[in-house]
């Protein structure tokens, strides 16, 4: 009994020293040590959650955005909801957006900024099948053509007028069941999503042709990173920590591909979206494809000049804008993309 009396008041002996060098501890921390609370921002995607924006859902997952001091929060995306508007009405701090459409809206005055280009080669493609016979653009003169609303129409109209052809534009919605049924000779596509799609319905590449407008002189580079001025003006520091993480969750899915799709399909599945594992791995190769630079000027995540002042001059000649601004001020370089 003496034995384990001892041996009690022992136990409390150093429970006691150990709380007491705990608190000493919390008294000698410095005022400075304090955790740095995390910036708020918002980001929208120009689509709902799929692979084509899985950089940013594993830099969430995967506590890249926290570790670069954002509490990011990604906002739905996709029929109603518009990246520029977002960016416009200050709905949301950054977004993703074509630069043709951007240069559309700062013809029209709105001030949105560059801070990284993420496709540096046009994914976008039109697709027939070699029983139309259509094997060169000239080929789809007085054909139907199926073109999606909006800018994203611009560079096939931008093409058509160059080589002087006029289609028959047929409404296309997002997906590729028209063409399918024989309704369009020709369909818009991307190589990252539609044209998978239309393999996977059963049709060997064999019977297609395929034109990437990149080859006809059309490289209308799609998805980058964009702020309005107001926004970078007034936290710099926030839009270089939101490219810098956005690019290194980019990174990290590339090196963990199936780790980065086991993340991307729990995002969809939280948004209620059709998870095809196949299809998203599809997806994800050829945006590592896109994203990779082909410019010996360019840089991962950079809108080179070179690129930039091909579509401005493209969309000027066109008519589709009057002019455009400065690369300097209209594209903004944060310390990921030098390297």
């Amino acid at each position: 009994m003496w034995h384990k009396n001892r041996l009690q008041q022992k136990k409390h002996s150093i429970i006691a020293v150990m709380s007491v060098l705990f608190m000493a501890c919390v008294l000698a921390r410095p005022v400075g040590a304090a955790e740095v609370p995390l910036k708020n921002a918002s980001f929208m995607p120009l689509w709902g959650s799929q692979a084509q924006f899985a950089g940013y859902y594993v830099a969430l997952d995967k506590g890249i955005y926290a570790r670069h001091g954002i509490d990011l929060k990604i906002l739905k995306a996709g029929p109603g909801h518009t990246p520029t508007q977002a960016l416009e009405e200050g709905a949301a701090d950054f977004a993703v957006v074509w630069l043709t459409t951007a240069l559309l809206h700062r013809a029209a005055g709105k001030e949105l900024v560059n801070l990284a280009q993420i496709i540096q080669r046009s994914a976008l493609m039109l697709v027939s099948k070699k029983t139309a016979g259509i094997k060169t653009i000239a080929d789809m003169d007085g054909k139907k053509v199926g073109l999606w609303e909006g800018d994203v129409s611009i560079p096939p109209r931008t093409l058509f007028a160059n080589h002087r052809i006029k289609v028959r534009e047929v409404r296309q919605s997002h997906t590729v069941n028209l063409f399918l049924r024989g309704g369009i000779d020709v369909t818009s596509a991307m190589w990252f999503n539609e044209y998978h799609t239309i393999l996977d319905s059963g049709i060997d590449p064999d019977e297609l042709n395929v034109i990437f407008l990149r080859d006809w002189g059309m490289n209308f580079i799609e998805d980058g990173i964009y702020a309005m001025e107001k926004t970078l003006r007034n936290d710099p520091a926030l839009a270089a920590a939101f490219v810098n993480a956005s690019l290194e969750g980019w990174r990290y899915a590339f090196e963990h591909p199936d780790e980065a799709l086991d993340i991307v399909i729990k995002y969809m599945r939280e948004d209620h979206l059709p998870a095809n594992r196949m299809h998203q791995k599809w997806m994800l190769d050829r945006m590592r494809d896109l994203m990779m630079p082909v410019n010996p000027q360019g840089s991962f995540g950079s809108l080179t000049e070179q690129d930039y002042e091909a579509v401005g001059r493209a969309m000027q000649r066109n008519g589709l804008i009057e002019s455009y601004p400065d690369y300097s001020t209209f594209s903004w370089k944060s310390d990921a993309q030098e390297k």
